[in-house]
């Protein structure tokens, strides 16, 4: 998955020219966009993953542009580096006390900048902003994807991926093996949506229980969708007995004390595609699955 960090440079961008040296965009996938202070605004439009203040020659008061960052909806979580010539002590206290995750001294290692930069992002991958159980992003990197997508003003899909009569399961096998069916789908997801060929240019998302989300940048899904489906149908009989592999369907006894039939879990996927230059708000998209 791409990463952006903002570095943000009223100077000559010398620092972000050595930055880009040291990271090694193919293999990392991090990306480095330069900014001016007075371009504030349009950083946090873009919801970097990691803001870099350099404050050699910052016209504007450092301060000021981490409560920008911290007051902004999309950015209020967005870990902040700050590298900087003051050697005061208390001048390094009080940043980190707003909220800085880091104060670097100049003059700067730039190998121990991109080690801090690389552990900072797998912290916030791990701690923040995936499920626990896949492993996958949460909702709130699902939002900031899907925001992201609408800035490069160009077409996508996102792919609604959910599991049928996944509850009869939970029901009768217990929520244990409920989660390895939950682990199971994960997989299968990734795996075909991450191709080596795709994996910068996709995204996987783990909303919560049985419902994922997959974003892809070319709207050419039916394969895609196919190889999900047939792939999840040919093994999801693994997690069944064999009782209820040949009879084909669960047996649920429901409150009233009649036992209702239900077909074996399978997978379903809905798919919106996304013009966002039809898109004004977000929540439109919610609009459109629910019309597709």
């Amino acid at each position: 998955m791409l990463q952006e960090i903002s570095v943000i440079d009223d100077g000559n961008f010398k620092f972000v020219y050595e930055l880009e040296k040291e990271i090694n965009f193919n293999k990392e996938h991090i990306r480095i966009s330069k900014n001016k202070s007075s371009e504030m605004e349009e950083v946090l439009k873009n919801i970097p993953s990691l803001i870099l203040i350099h404050e050699e020659r910052l016209e504007e008061k450092t301060e000021k542009i981490i409560n920008m960052i911290q007051n902004d909806d999309n950015n209020s979580i967005t870990p902040i580096i700050v590298i900087s010539p003051n050697l005061s002590k208390k001048r390094k206290v009080d940043l980190i006390k707003m909220g800085v995750q880091y104060y670097i001294r100049s003059p700067y290692d730039i190998k121990y900048i991109h080690y801090v930069i690389k552990n900072l992002l797998r912290l916030l991958y791990v701690n923040r902003r995936i499920s626990p159980l896949t492993g996958l992003p949460g909702n709130v990197q699902i939002q900031s994807e899907i925001k992201r997508r609408l800035l490069k003003k160009k077409i996508f899909a996102i792919l609604y991926l959910d599991l049928d009569n996944f509850k009869s399961y939970n029901d009768i096998y217990g929520f244990s093996n409920g989660d390895k069916i939950i682990e199971f789908t994960s997989k299968i997801i990734t795996k075909n949506i991450l191709s080596k060929s795709q994996e910068i240019k996709s995204f996987v998302g783990h909303i919560g229980g049985d419902d994922f989300v997959a974003i892809i940048d070319k709207t050419e899904y039916k394969d895609i969708c196919e190889k999900i489906v047939n792939e999840f149908d040919n093994n999801v009989l693994e997690f069944f007995t064999k009782e209820d592999r040949e009879r084909g369907y669960l047996k649920v006894l429901n409150r009233k004390g009649i036992i209702e039939k239900f077909p074996l879990t399978s997978i379903s996927i809905g798919v919106v595609e996304i013009k966002p230059e039809n898109i004004k708000n977000i929540l439109e998209i919610g609009e459109l699955r629910s019309s597709s």
